[in-house]
């Protein structure tokens, strides 16, 4: 089945709905939505030959017409790239050169120059079809891919995941059953990249006929976001941790509580304990966390809103600082390095298993032998479970810290650092060290209109892990290194402590 088929049933079912909104103002119904969309398909399969299987990617920022443009590649039966706008020149070449993407939809001014491709300028908010398109779009196998998602890249090149359009459609019904249910009378706000999680779950969305809307600056503004909330009411939006960081900060100082939000689903990084407590203090219980990777893309585990809710509880706080259970569709272990299961409160990687877990890596044999072993995906990810089936991070497995033979998983100290009222933000890595074999390094930004007593944080770690865990180093900065997902770039990190750094 193509995923397409979602848009053309709920333009059939409700024709006239509102479908996609720039700000508060209405662009365009469900069969306009679909009619572009068709129209956009045939523009392809007639103009530049694109056929089923074929790559399309869109290079967009936030609007109307990126979806437009997602279901009618879709449509048109070819595979979607869509390439994060944030991202340099280069990095989009790479991710072009190595899907083989025939057509890029784009609103750069200066696309790069890549023979073979094709860059097809998208202007403007308003959706529009110049002609009929395909009544009906193309047929397509559950096993056939839909979106070429390429990773990060955090630590090396990127790498494409094949997404089919039965992983899209199971990790939509997870959003459904296990995140949140979505109604047409509701709204979904694209504050983060569409190109990523918040992309993912508009297609819930699509299928319940809910209005998607568009902020009026084309990026995340937490004061556009309060109030268009306000405004349109009923709105759900995915949002990274430092993107409801700086939404709290935004409601705090405007005095407001987030009128109008239904939920903010939060995840792609680290949440620290004090920071949702403090979300939860300003807006309400409005939240529900995801755990995910692209190779399963938002659906390892969840973390509800009763769980949010639930502060009587003795473990409340223990699950807070978690990502919560398995959804739907997965199976959820924690292995040992040979890949044995390991027991509940034992640390070890992350594997899941399940209808959501990608095809492969694109054109990647050798990676995709690595990262699946007999159906289940190693996440890379180390954490632990409860005996009721919490899942707790602990970081990377290429990032746990061993130090005069003990392990350190760099999380447990960031929660750490994080809870000191003068850390806004901490990132922990391990330097060799000749003595011990590593050091614990930190990198804090400061609170704001707060200096970093170094010794006081010093003191505060001792009080809260074990003497051993704690940051030998201490390297204070205005800001962490992020890429275009707002995931911190250890790598940046290790090469900035060939500088002098301050120590305790």
């Amino acid at each position: 089945m193509n995923i397409a088929e979602w848009l053309a049933a709920t333009a059939r079912r409700q024709p006239h709905a509102p479908a996609l909104l720039t700000g508060d103002r209405t662009v365009s119904d469900y069969a306009g939505f679909a009619a572009s969309a068709a129209s956009i398909a045939g523009h392809l399969a007639e103009r530049h030959g694109v056929r089923p299987g074929d790559r399309v990617a869109i290079h967009l920022v936030n609007s109307a017409r990126y979806l437009e443009c997602l279901f009618g590649i879709w449509w048109c039966g070819a595979i979607a790239v869509p390439v994060n706008r944030k991202l340099a020149p280069g990095e989009v070449v790479t991710i072009v050169t190595d899907a083989g993407a025939s057509v890029v939809f784009t609103d750069d001014d200066s696309p790069p120059d890549v023979p073979g491709v094709a860059f097809l300028p998208v202007a403007g908010d308003r959706p529009g079809h110049s002609g009929p398109g395909p009544a009906a779009p193309v047929e397509r196998e559950p096993g056939d891919v839909a979106w070429l998602f390429y990773t990060s890249g955090t630590t090396g090149r990127p790498k494409g995941v094949m997404l089919t359009h039965a992983n899209l459609i199971a990790m939509s019904l997870c959003h459904l059953a296990d995140v949140d249910a979505v109604g047409p009378d509701e709204a979904v706000l694209y504050a983060a990249p569409i190109s990523h999680g918040a992309g993912l779950y508009g297609l819930a969305h699509v299928r319940a006929g809910s209005r998607h809307v568009f902020p009026e600056s084309g990026r995340f503004d937490p004061g556009e976001v309060l109030v268009l909330a306000r405004t349109v009411g009923r709105v759900s939006m995915f949002a990274a941790p430092t993107m409801v960081r700086r939404l709290v900060s935004a409601a705090r100082s405007k005095g407001e509580d987030g009128a109008g939000l239904k939920t903010v689903i939060y995840g792609g990084g680290p949440m620290y304990l004090a920071d949702i407590q403090e979300a939860i203090s300003v807006l309400g219980q409005r939240f529900v966390q995801i755990y995910g990777q692209g190779e399963s893309p938002m659906t390892i585990t969840s973390l509800s809103r009763q769980d949010h809710a639930d502060t009587g509880l003795p473990q409340y706080e223990h699950r807070l600082a978690g990502v919560g259970t398995a959804q739907s569709v997965v199976q959820v272990r924690v292995c040992a390095p040979g890949g044995s299961p390991l027991p509940p409160g034992q640390t070890g990687e992350i594997e899941v298993k399940g209808l959501t877990v990608m095809a492969g890596y694109w054109r990647n044999p050798e990676a995709t032998a690595d990262a699946l072993r007999d159906g289940w995906l190693r996440t890379g990810d180390l954490g632990h479970l409860d005996e009721d089936g919490y899942l707790t991070l602990a970081g990377r497995s290429k990032e746990v810290i061993i130090s005069g033979g003990s392990n350190i998983y760099p999380r447990e100290v960031e929660d750490v650092l994080i809870a000191h009222p003068a850390v806004a933000e901490a990132a922990v890595i391990g330097v060799p060290d000749r003595e011990w074999g590593e050091l614990v390094v930190a990198f804090v930004v400061p609170a704001e209109g707060t200096g970093l007593d170094q010794v006081a944080v010093d003191r505060h770690c001792r009080e809260l892990i074990a003497r051993f865990k704690r940051p030998r180093r201490y390297h204070v900065v205005s800001e962490l290194p992020k890429n275009a997902y707002g995931k911190v770039l250890k790598t940046e990190l290790r090469a900035a402590t060939t500088e002098p750094l301050e120590g305790i």
